[in-house]
């Protein structure tokens, strides 16, 4: 029986998220403004314009959407309905990376300017109410080139993992089949494949990018590479719009075996202290999470994959040493088969939710004890370590390199009274006793969030802002400001 990842994520009591993303040649087109290596954009006038956008003026340049017009309503939707209820003063349906530009040029320092892709911000910051939307649905494009892919800023991961499947190809990302592979990759890109071959963000070759002033750069290694380390986990929305990305891929793996164990009721605490000490001393082909569903008693599930045959993953579930009652399933599969096992529901999801990050091995105690009593919330703890852990924490934006996995605190909330669901999300944080985040699940009410989500890497991704985004022209609540 196919398990979808959301599917998945729920009977084990949690959702997975995700962000907005793209995809980019190495080299801009010949009509593209570049910039040599290292070179600082010039600061923009300290003057405001004044008045609104001119946005009959940009609607002879790209297709726009204002409030009343046919199409508005849903074209401001996101995978949350908690925000359907925010209104962008227009929406500009973007086909290249020139209407990008001439939007962003339109609306700088007049209005918000927010980019949606998948439309999966946790806070809804894509929707700026307001503002001016940026919808890069139109360029989704997926281009197999050898042992390089070209992705739009507008495609899906069931598009991408589609295309790459077909040519033989793998691109570690995430599992939601909506999650657009720009927010993914800017967050860093935590997925079920990431011990193996690493972050989403770690295969990165280069972005195309549209800053504050309308110019259009290619970010690289060797072209603005503050910039291009920025984007290699400094969080979707900052610094500009990218259009496009170009990843490096791996050969596809033949076999990746699934797995799900679902151990009985008040077993949670034991599963999680083995949890704990087996994932980090496990070969990096193997990723697991574990998931604790709020009840009484707690429940718990211990679920991921193997990059080999089910031969191997038995061998390396042995070690899980008692697993005596649990009930275990196991699949193997090709690539494209395991991707879309891990993939669920693409309707839209009322949720609320935050993160933390497990940097030592924590008290199973406080986790299940947060959860004791409350149905409907869950901590799914995804696995880290192997390959992630390889690079150093400064080396990229990620910074949480080192830690053993990522945390992630969910609700389903109903619209109508998300305060309840808030409230026990933010008493169940406070309980686990946990620090850090992931920008990816991205929290408006997370304190401290720079120091959070960016740890030591916050200084240097203010400087990046105040070189490229000076203005701060795409600022949202937790946007990076310039140092």
């Amino acid at each position: 029986m196919k398990l979808g990842r959301r599917t998945f994520l729920k009977l084990a009591g949690a959702t997975a998220a995700g962000a907005a993303a793209t995809a980019c040649s190495a080299a801009p087109p010949a009509s593209a403004p570049s910039s040599a290596p290292g070179t600082s954009l010039p600061p923009s006038s300290s003057v405001a314009p004044s008045g609104p956008p001119d946005w009959a003026a940009l609607r002879k340049k790209v297709s726009l959407l204002l409030p009343g017009d046919s199409g508005y309503d849903n074209a401001k939707r996101v995978f949350n309905p908690a925000f359907d209820g925010r209104e962008p003063a227009a929406i500009a349906l973007c086909a290249k990376p020139e209407d990008v530009q001439a939007a962003v040029s339109a609306a700088a320092r007049r209005v918000p300017i927010a980019a949606r892709s998948g439309g999966h911000s946790y806070g809804g910051y894509s929707v700026p109410d307001g503002g001016l939307m940026i919808d890069l649905g139109g360029m989704s494009s997926v281009d197999v080139q050898g042992e390089q892919v070209v992705i739009g800023a507008g495609a899906k991961l069931k598009d991408v993992y589609a295309k790459l499947g077909a040519a033989g190809r793998c691109l570690p990302a995430g599992s939601c089949p909506t999650v657009g592979i720009a927010g993914l990759t800017l967050g860093g890109g935590i997925g079920v494949l990431a011990r193996k071959y690493g972050l989403t963000c770690d295969h990165l070759v280069s972005a195309q990018i549209v800053t504050a002033d309308g110019k259009l750069w290619t970010a690289s290694a060797d072209s603005e590479p503050d910039l291009f380390w920025a984007l290699r986990g400094g969080g979707g929305g900052n610094f500009g719009v990218v259009t496009s990305f170009t990843f490096r891929t791996d050969p596809a793996p033949s076999a990746v075996s699934v797995f799900s164990l679902r151990f009985p009721a008040g077993s949670a605490n034991d599963v999680l202290a083995q949890w704990q000490r087996w994932l980090p001393e496990a070969p990096p082909e193997l990723w697991a999470n574990v998931v604790l569903s709020g009840g009484s008693p707690v429940g718990c599930r211990v679920s991921g994959c193997y990059v080999g045959d089910s031969a191997s993953l038995t061998t390396e579930l042995s070690r899980l040493t008692d697993k005596s009652g649990a009930t275990q399933t196991m699949k193997q599969l090709d690539y494209l088969g395991a991707m879309k096992y891990f993939s669920g529901s693409e309707n839209r999801q009322s949720f609320v939710a935050s993160s933390r990050i497990l940097g030592e091995p924590a008290d199973p105690s406080k986790l299940t004890s947060a959860l004791s009593g409350r149905r409907g919330m869950d901590v799914l703890i995804d696995g880290l370590g192997g390959a992630v852990a390889e690079i150093a924490p400064g080396d990229t934006a990620f910074w949480h390199r080192k830690a053993i996995g990522s945390v992630q605190i969910y609700s389903q909330a109903d619209p109508r009274n998300r305060s309840a669901a808030t409230d026990s999300v933010a008493e169940v944080v406070t309980g686990i006793g946990l620090g850090g985040g992931y920008v990816n699940y991205i929290d408006p009410a997370l304190p401290d969030w720079m120091t959070a989500y960016y740890g030591d890497n916050a200084t240097r991704l203010k400087q990046v802002a105040k070189t490229y985004d000076p203005d701060k022209v795409f600022g949202f609540a937790q946007g990076i400001t310039p140092g």
